[in-house]
């Protein structure tokens, strides 16, 4: 079960803090999400008992972004484990809740694992929940050490590529601290060049259907106090025939052992994009969001989501006349089919650069991920190739 919770914050307050966090009340222990559905109008937080009420959240993208995923499964994994219910079959739901984002069942996995470890050593079922929140907490606190390192190296990499300074970035989707345990992905790297005054303009998205561009991003940029402009998805061509986009920062969220990028679908036009119009195209995301059991592109699978999320526009906070909130806006004639890909797939060529928080892969290839996941795994420090 699940209950919501609206507040009054601080728009001061950083979105790290409000995207999710286990609580320990009297009536047991509880995951609380930041409702995304709900943003930019509303901070509603989603109070999960139990792994199916956690489960549908994912699903419906009330917590979402590759990173966010991944802690929350783990601390799914956790949540059954602390109240008593099936651990491999909450692992097994959480797992499988969306199939694109590879960290959720890495997370997923890191607190079963710690379970089962801690089970098979003598420990008593208290002992085990005790030992899989514990994996949970330290995939949080890396993930936010990560973010930290990401910036660091996208920036010395921005400084590298564009030495004039005074960038102007394009992102795509939401890649900040909504979707992570810290400060995020590619809009991490944004944010440490606005602190160090380097970012003239950031050029938003939309990212449609469902705006997490504009309902999250821009959320984001506006508490940041970045200088951001909105658009259109389909604008963005015009901007690179104007001479406005300096460089492309997005996420990811399955890296091919090829360096194939599945992202937020939009994201390969993008590529297209700047590699014609000579601008380099910058994928931000943690070595977890690598996956080396995937050969290629190819062999990403890739979320089909609900035709009504194009077809429709959905109401989620603020009703129009006459809708109430949740509830969608027919926008195409009645029956209509509809396309509706929640990613699309880069190819490694169209890659300027892969930034993680073991340092930089360009140009990007298998050999090159490959080297940069041993020395992450291997606890070796950082990397430059």
């Amino acid at each position: 079960m699940a209950d919501q919770r609206s507040e009054d914050r601080d728009t001061a307050a950083s979105p790290a803090a409000l995207a999710l966090r286990w609580e320990e009340p009297p009536e047991g222990p509880v995951l609380v999400i930041l409702d995304q559905t709900r943003l930019p109008a509303e901070e509603v937080e989603l109070v999960c008992t139990d792994v199916p009420v956690l489960v549908e959240a994912i699903r419906s993208l009330a917590v979402r972004g590759a990173p966010l995923l991944g802690i929350a499964g783990a601390y799914g994994v956790a949540l059954a484990a602390a109240r008593g219910f099936d651990v491999d079959e909450a692992a097994e739901s959480l797992a499988h809740a969306r199939p694109t984002a590879v960290n959720l069942g890495y997370g997923v996995r890191r607190a079963a694992a710690a379970y089962h470890a801690a089970a098979k050593a003598g420990a008593d079922a208290q002992g085990a929940a005790a030992a899989a929140l514990a994996e949970a907490r330290a995939l949080h606190r890396e993930d936010a050490e990560a973010s930290e390192r990401m910036a660091a190296h996208g920036l010395a990499l921005l400084d590298e590529l564009l030495p004039a300074g005074g960038y102007r970035l394009l992102t795509h989707c939401n890649t900040g601290a909504l979707v992570s345990g810290g400060g995020g992905t590619a809009l991490a790297v944004a944010a440490a060049v606005h602190r160090v005054g380097q970012l003239r303009r950031l050029w938003v998205d939309e990212t449609r259907p469902l705006l997490q561009g504009a309902r999250l991003t821009a959320y984001e940029a506006g508490r940041a106090g970045m200088a951001y402009t909105l658009l259109t998805d389909n604008a963005a061509g015009s901007l690179f025939a104007a001479g406005e986009v300096d460089a492309v920062l997005i996420g990811a969220d399955r890296i091919a052992a090829d360096g194939s990028v599945a992202n937020k679908v939009g994201s390969y036009p993008l590529a297209v994009l700047a590699r014609y119009h000579h601008v380099p195209f910058v994928v931000v995301a943690p070595t977890s969001t690598v996956d080396l059991g995937t050969a290629d592109g190819a062999s990403i699978e890739i979320e089909q989501r609900p035709g009504h999320e194009v077809t429709d526009i959905t109401v989620p906070y603020a009703p129009a006349a006459g809708a109430q909130a949740g509830t969608g806006i027919p926008v195409a004639p009645l029956g209509t089919q509809a396309y509706n890909p929640a990613f699309d797939v880069t190819p490694p060529e169209l890659v300027t650069a892969l930034v993680t928080e073991a340092g930089v892969v360009s140009p990007v290839t298998g050999d090159g991920i490959a080297e940069l996941c041993a020395r992450s795994r291997s606890g070796n420090g950082m990397m430059s190739i």
